[in-house]
């Protein structure tokens, strides 16, 4: 008895370690489509516009 217990907690354990492996390898490769597919982050500084309604957003929170 004992030693079935044993051999299907390693069985279970194996099927375990055998879907986490696979969702690992998954989720490495979805990772890399991600970033072949998705485009470069600009690095620019924010144009005057978006500088202006940022100030505009502040000023109106703190009069609230």
């Amino acid at each position: 008895m004992l030693e079935l217990g044993t051999m299907l907690m390693i069985a279970g354990m194996g099927t375990v370690f055998v879907f986490l492996s696979l969702l690992v390898g998954a989720m490495s490769l979805m990772a890399t489509a991600v970033r072949k597919l998705q485009p470069a982050a600009s690095a620019d500084h924010p144009t005057q516009e978006e500088v202006a309604a940022i100030a505009a957003a502040i000023r109106r929170f703190r009069q609230s």
